[in-house]
């Protein structure tokens, strides 16, 4: 059977249908949610993130002190979730002043490290030179 016609899609096809059916998800949310709701539990789900966040951070500092291979890696992983940090603190602060404690922490500090971590992951994944072929080839 060729490979066009397979009845297993590929990873990347599998990613692509995702996004795809992720936009009227997402349109749908925007119009069916309420713009404010209570939270359970709603300082575990911060901790717990926050934890996350921590793990992820001293994973790709030490992957790099290592020059393991997982650094790029860990260190995309970090860069993602300062990024997600920044906007749900953002999203979620209350008053004036929580925006601006906010704001200067994303504008000073986390996206900043965030935008270290992801370019950092990619000159590590796609060195000078050699251009923006994968390290590792696609499975064929």
């Amino acid at each position: 059977m060729s490979r066009a016609l397979s009845i297993h899609p590929s990873p990347a096809r599998l990613l692509v249908a995702a996004g795809v059916i992720l936009a009227p998800w997402t349109a749908w949310l925007v119009v069916s949610l309420p713009s404010t709701q209570t939270a359970h539990h709603w300082d575990l789900a911060w901790a717990g993130f926050d934890v996350a966040l921590a793990t992820a951070l001293v994973a790709a500092g030490l992957a790099a002190k290592r020059s393991s291979p997982l650094a790029p890696l860990a260190a995309m992983v970090a860069g993602t979730l300062l990024v997600c940090d920044a906007w749900f603190d953002l999203l979620t602060a209350r008053g004036a002043g929580a925006l601006m404690t906010a704001g200067a922490e994303a504008v000073l500090i986390e996206l900043p490290l965030a935008a270290l971590c992801i370019v950092s992951s990619i000159r590590v994944a796609y060195p000078a030179g050699r251009g923006l072929e994968p390290i590792v080839a696609p499975h064929q």
